[in-house]
């Protein structure tokens, strides 16, 4: 039986079986699996051909951006939030120069305040990964020049409370729902791999093409690392259980609107909050627990962001509803008897976001072709 022309098939996460896929395959496949599809089809009742079918369709119509095996990168290389004072006339060349010419920048986004703050200044911010053995602060450096940057804050992450994407399962959660558990206390500190492990990681890390999701859709990548297949897999099991691998994720475009005008998402909001030293954690777990979050951290903001010492970021269609899911946690805060004595609120504009490159042999050829010493 011929299969169904592409063109035919529904590639909308309206659709849905689509959205019975995209609800188990966005953040629901954590650690390393030998053919995670057959999961997806198991987890979400979507027999395995139709699972793979609709997802190379979603691909190639870019309702999925990309299809890949994430990595714990905060356990692997040293990584920050960095907000950047950039001129405005200099902002957008800033930007694109953040996506196409600096591999370890990840998420970048140009933000906005609805009050004006000292902190309104800093209106570029992206997650920074710089390999083990070189420096951030010089990374960041030969950006600001690279840019004209004014300034620029390195912002860390001392823990993680919450990290997931799930957009679709989110669209219709309510503000104020929360899981009956206090959020997990994921740990930053990094993990030193062997030579056999990164040989692995390499092309284990790489997104998917629509030709690899298949049957043994890591065959060619065991070839490539010069292993079995049943090594890959072994050395990918392993680097699951030393906390090294995240989920096996299906990335929607929550950016742009589809083809057909849909979008997944249209607000995208970093909040955040000072609460007492001392009592980070709590606050953390506290807003970690949220649904609506997709990422929550212990950073320090330093003065430039009044101090700020929990950030969480929160995704919706619905303005009003986006602060609404705040105000929730805002109240939540309060019943825990966590005192907040400063909030606000950066809104996503213009955006874009790629893996951060963590390789360090990736980082040696970059730095002498950019003319740094390390």
């Amino acid at each position: 039986m011929l299969e169904t022309p592409p063109t035919e098939i529904p590639a909308e996460i309206t659709d849905p079986v689509n959205a019975r896929i995209l609800a188990v395959s966005e953040d629901r496949i954590a650690g390393f699996l030998r053919d995670p599809f057959i999961e997806i089809g198991v987890r979400s009742g979507v027999p395995v051909g139709q699972v793979k079918e609709r997802l190379r369709a979603m691909l190639a119509a870019g309702t999925i951006r990309r299809i890949r095996q994430t990595l714990m990168a905060t356990n692997l290389a040293p990584g920050a939030l960095v907000a950047w004072r950039v001129p405005a006339e200099r902002l957008d060349a800033a930007f694109e120069t953040m996506v196409h010419d600096d591999p370890f920048s990840g998420h970048v986004v140009i933000r906005s305040t609805d009050a004006e703050t000292p902190g309104s200044a800093y209106r570029l911010w992206t997650t920074l990964k710089v390999p083990q053995g070189y420096a951030m602060q010089a990374h960041c450096e030969y950006l600001a020049r690279r840019v004209g940057a004014l300034g620029f804050r390195v912002m860390p992450a001392k823990c993680l409370f919450a990290l997931g994407v799930g957009h679709v399962r989110r669209r219709t959660i309510e503000p104020g729902s929360r899981a009956d558990e206090l959020g997990d206390v994921i740990s930053t500190q990094l993990v030193e791999l062997s030579p056999l492990e990164w040989r692995v990681l390499e092309p284990l890390k790489r997104e998917f093409t629509a030709d690899e999701i298949r049957d043994d859709p890591w065959r060619d990548r065991a070839a490539e690392a010069g292993v079995t297949l049943e090594e890959f897999c072994r050395v990918g099991a392993q680097l699951a259980d030393r906390g090294v691998i995240g989920r096996f994720s299906t990335f929607l475009e929550h950016v742009k609107p589809s083809v057909s005008g849909i979008r997944v998402t249209r607000y995208n909001a970093l909040f955040h909050w000072r609460v007492p030293g001392g009592r980070e954690i709590d606050a953390g777990r506290e807003v970690g627990r949220h649904h609506i979050i997709t990422h929550a951290y212990w950073r320090e903001g330093g003065p430039e962001f009044q101090d700020v010492n929990i950030m969480a970021v929160a995704h919706g269609t619905d303005k009003a509803t986006v602060l609404a899911h705040k105000a929730a946690i805002d109240a939540h805060l309060a019943e825990a008897g966590i005192p907040v004595t400063y909030t606000n609120v950066f809104w996503g504009g213009r955006s874009e976001i790629k893996p951060s490159e963590i390789s360090p042999l990736v980082y040696a050829r970059w730095a002498r072709a950019a003319g740094m010493n390390g």
